[in-house]
Parts: C-alpha cells; structure tokens; sequence
C-alpha cells in the first residue's frame, strides 16, 4: 500500500487513470482523513460467464421482491455502505471517499444499482465503469437479500452491455459463494487491459423497470 497525501485532491481523472493500471484508494477507517493506494497481489474477480446463482435466490429475484433502480440515490447507497452494520463494525469509506466517488459519480464513471421495497432503499451496491470494466466497491442490504438481488441485476446488465471484466477487488466467503475467485496480478492486469480497450454499455437496459425475470434471462442467454 501506498499513503496518498491527505491534504491533495484526487480527481475523477486520476482516479480513473488508477483503476485502469490496477490501483484503487482505501482508508484504514472512516475517520483516517489519510488513504492508501491498494494493488492486490491476488485480485478478485467474478467471471461475468460463470456467475453462480443458488436456486434459492433466483426465486426471490424471479418473484421481483425488490424493485432495482439505477442511479436514482447514488449519494444514499455510499452512505450506507460506510455506515456501521451487525455484520460490518468498521468501514474503508471514509468523507473523502464519499466525496471523490461522489464527483466521479457526477462525470458519468460511477454508478448504483438499488434495491427498493415498498418506496424505501433496502440494500445496493456501488461501482465505477471504465470502458468494459466494472469494479465493484461496496455493497450493504438492510432487508435480507435486497444486496445479493442488486448483485444479480448488476451481472446480467453486464453481460447485456458487453462487458467483460466485473471486479470484486479481494474473494470473500461471499462474493466465493457467487463464483468470485483470486487471480494473479498479472494475469489481472492483462484481463484489465483487455476489458479498459472494450466500451461496455452500462445502460444497454433501462435505468428502471427491468423485471427479475428479464435480468434471469440476462443470466443464461
């Protein structure tokens, strides 16, 4: 890991040029001001063909429990990926992440993808694109399952963009659980470069309406 200077800007356009030669920026807690340049010697990574869905879910995503919607609160979902959880004492996110990952949002090259119920965000995610890559940062649920329904909907619109690299930055038991598995700095950077030379199409389907139905089809066409 490498300290980044606490008192200089990273812009959107350096925080791109990061991910695109493999680094991407951490804090040590949500009160550290200061953040770390991080490059994984194993890198996680969730092969796009080869996603495991257990049955089980795909009857909750198949039953449309939660409504998926993109885009809509981007500044609510990071919040509440930085926020203390039964399962997540501490937190990487700190203000200054919120605020880069907030501008970044702005130009275009970050998104949510949110699980709503009964008009009220339930869960989601949040990542940033770059050409045919999607590198997933965080993820929180308050209702169960609402994380892993917005996973789902995230990896079929992938595949329908032509995507072809989702990253997970580590493997946990978790994101194993779904297919994730580690792979080599260099046989990751060679994957990233080959993805960042593709432009995947984000919204090839809708910011909303996509019914989970479609986004099993997604899955398996």
């Amino acid at each position: 890991m490498r300290k980044h200077d606490e008192g200089m800007d990273i812009t959107p356009d350096v925080l791109l040029r990061a991910y695109e030669i493999g680094i991407f920026p951490m804090a040590e807690s949500a009160e550290d001001p200061a953040l770390y340049w991080v490059e994984p010697r194993l890198r996680g990574v969730i092969p796009l063909e080869g996603f495991h869905l257990p049955s089980r879910l795909a009857r909750t995503v198949r039953q449309d429990v939660f409504e998926i919607r993109i885009d809509t609160r981007f500044d609510a979902v990071i919040a509440a990926c930085a926020a203390e959880a039964p399962d997540r004492e501490q937190t990487w996110i700190n203000a200054r992440i919120r605020r880069m990952y907030g501008a970044l949002f702005d130009a275009g090259h970050a998104h949510s993808v949110e699980a709503w119920r009964n008009d009220r965000l339930v869960g989601g995610l949040y990542g940033v694109r770059l050409g045919g890559a999607f590198f997933g940062e965080s993820m929180f649920h308050i209702e169960r399952d609402a994380s892993k329904v917005a996973l789902v909907h995230l990896v079929a619109r992938l595949r329908a963009g032509g995507f072809r690299l989702l990253d997970t930055q580590f493997v946990t038991p978790h994101l194993a659980s779904f297919g994730a598995v580690e792979v080599p700095r260099r046989e990751y950077r060679r994957l990233l470069d080959a993805a960042t030379r593709e432009q995947g199409d984000f919204f090839a389907w809708p910011r909303m309406g996509v019914s989970g139905a479609q986004a099993l089809e997604g899955l398996t066409g």
